[in-house]
C-alpha cells in the first residue's frame, strides 16, 4: 500500500508493504512506515496487463501491478476530454443549454468506433454532447466538445497534454481526445487512476453522469458500457475502453458505507485485459478485496481544533489549530485499532500566522511506535502581528524562556 503518486514508479506493490511514496496533485497525508507486522490479505489474482486499486478517500494506492507500464488508453482517453469540459462548465466558459454546430471534422468517426450519432452543421446541445461522449463513449462528441472549448482540436489536445503534468501525470501523453491508436498517444494505470480521482474530487456536481445506464440520441438509445452498473448498485461510474491493441480495459468507481458514517470510495484501474468478461470480473474482485482487506479511519475532522498552542508577537495569545479538510488513512483491517495519532507543533509560534498556515504535525503512530502516516496541521485562524509594546513584550518572554 503507497499513497498515489503519479510521479513515482508503480510496479507491483505487495499489500503487505507500506512505501514512503508522497502524493504530488491529491495532497492527503504522508504514509510512512512498513506495514507488513500486520496480518493482511493477498490482493486477488486479475488477468490486466496492468491494474491498480486506489482508496480515493484517503488518497492512497492499495495494490497494484505494473502501473507504470506504457499502455495504450482507448476511450479512457475521455476521461480527460471530460475532465476539461467539466472544468470549461464549471467556469461558466460554457452551458449545459448551450447549442454547439459540429463541423465537418466528425464526419471521420466510422462506422466502426464508437459514436452518438451527432451529424456535421445540425444543431445540438452541450447537454446531450456530454451525455453522448461519457454514457455512448461517442467518439463524435469528443471531437465536438473539443473544438468547442479549445477552438480547434489540435488546441484542445494541447490542453489535455497541459492538464496532464499539471495533475502529475508524468508517464502520460495524448495524441487526439478520444482514444484511437497513435504512437503518441500512451499512459499508464498509476496516471489514470491519479485522473480518475481528481475528477471524482473536483467534479462532483457532474460525476453523477457516469452512473447513468443509458442515453437516447437521434432515436438510437445505446446502453452505459460499465456493466457493473448493472452487477454491483454501489458501483457509480467510470468508463470503458477498448481497441485491439489496448485490449479492454475499465476504471470502476465504487461508494460504500465507512464506519462511523460517511461514505468511502474505491477506484479500480484494469489495463489490457483480453476479454470484455475479465475486466468486469477483475474489477468486481479487486473493489471488493480493497472494502474487505482494508478499513479507512478518520483521523481528524474539517476544521476542528485538535491544540490551541501558544502564539508570540500576535493580537490573539493562541491559535486553533486542526485540518481544513478530514483527513482519512486506510490500513490493513484491525491495524487502525492499535494505532494513535500524536501532535507535534512548531515552538516558538510568530506571528503573524494566515489561515491555513502549516504549523505543525499530527502523526498516526502504530503499536510498536512505528509512524503510519503525518498530516500537516494548520491554522484554524488568523493572528495578525500586535502592536509594538505587545512585540516587545513577547520577545522578552520568549528570550526568558530560552534562558530556561
Amino acid at each position: 500500500m503507497r499513497f498515489l503518486s503519479s510521479g513515482q514508479p508503480s510496479s507491483f506493490v505487495p499489500s503487505s508493504i507500506v512505501r514512503n511514496v508522497t502524493l504530488a496533485a491529491l495532497l492527503p497525508a504522508t504514509l510512512l512506515a512498513s506495514a507488513s507486522a500486520f496480518a493482511q490479505v493477498p490482493p486477488p489474482g486479475v488477468n490486466a496487463r496492468s491494474w491498480v486499486l486506489v482508496d480515493a478517500t484517503a488518497n492512497q494506492v492499495l495494490a497494484s501491478g505494473n502501473a507504470d507500464e506504457r499502455v495504450e488508453p482507448a476511450s479512457l482517453t475521455k476521461l480527460m476530454t471530460a475532465y476539461l469540459v467539466f472544468e470549461a462548465l464549471q467556469s461558466k466558459k460554457i452551458t449545459m443549454d448551450q447549442i454547439v454546430t459540429p463541423s465537418e471534422a466528425v464526419r471521420r468517426v466510422k462506422n466502426d468506433e464508437s459514436r452518438m450519432f451527432i451529424e456535421a452543421n445540425k444543431p445540438v446541445s452541450v447537454h446531450d454532447l456530454v451525455y453522448g461522449m461519457i454514457i455512448q463513449s461517442g467518439n463524435d462528441a469528443a471531437i465536438a466538445l473539443a473544438e468547442l472549448v479549445g477552438g480547434s482540436e489540435a488546441n484542445f489536445v494541447n490542453m489535455m497534454n497541459a492538464e496532464a503534468q499539471k495533475l502529475g501525470m508524468a508517464h502520460t501523453h495524448f495524441a487526439d481526445v478520444n482514444g484511437m491508436p497513435d504512437p503518441n498517444h500512451y499512459t499508464t494505470a498509476g496516471d489514470l487512476a491519479t485522473l480518475s480521482a481528481r475528477l471524482i474530487r473536483d467534479f462532483p456536481e457532474y460525476y453523477d453522469i457516469f452512473s447513468v445506464k443509458e442515453f437516447k440520441y437521434n432515436n438510437i438509445k445505446q446502453p452505459n458500457r460499465n456493466r457493473l452498473l448493472w452487477i454491483d448498485p454501489t458501483v457509480d461510474g467510470l468508463k470503458t475502453g477498448h481497441t485491439q491493441a489496448a485490449g479492454y480495459c475499465l476504471i470502476a468507481s465504487a461508494k460504500r458505507p465507512l464506519a462511523g458514517g460517511g461514505n468511502r470510495r474505491l477506484v479500480s484501474v484494469m489495463m489490457g485485459e483480453q476479454k470484455e468478461h475479465d475486466r468486469v470480473q477483475d474489477s468486481l474482485k479487486m473493489l471488493n478485496y480493497g472494502y474487505s482487506a482494508y478499513d479507512t479511519t478518520r483521523i481528524y475532522q474539517a476544521n476542528q481544533a485538535v491544540a490551541t498552542p501558544r502564539v508570540y508577537k500576535g493580537t490573539l495569545d493562541a491559535v486553533k489549530v486542526g485540518v481544513q479538510k478530514d483527513q482519512y488513512v486506510t490500513l490493513p483491517k484491525g491495524a487502525a485499532d492499535k494505532a494513535k495519532p500524536q501532535v507535534e507543533l512548531n515552538s516558538p509560534l510568530i506571528a503573524p500566522l494566515a489561515v491555513g498556515q502549516q504549523v505543525g504535525t499530527a502523526k498516526f503512530v502504530g503499536a510498536d511506535g512505528k509512524v503510519l502516516a503525518q498530516i500537516p496541521l494548520v491554522a484554524l485562524e488568523a493572528v495578525p502581528q500586535a502592536g509594538i509594546v505587545g512585540r516587545v513584550w513577547d520577545s522578552l518572554m520568549l528570550m526568558v524562556n530560552k534562558k530556561k
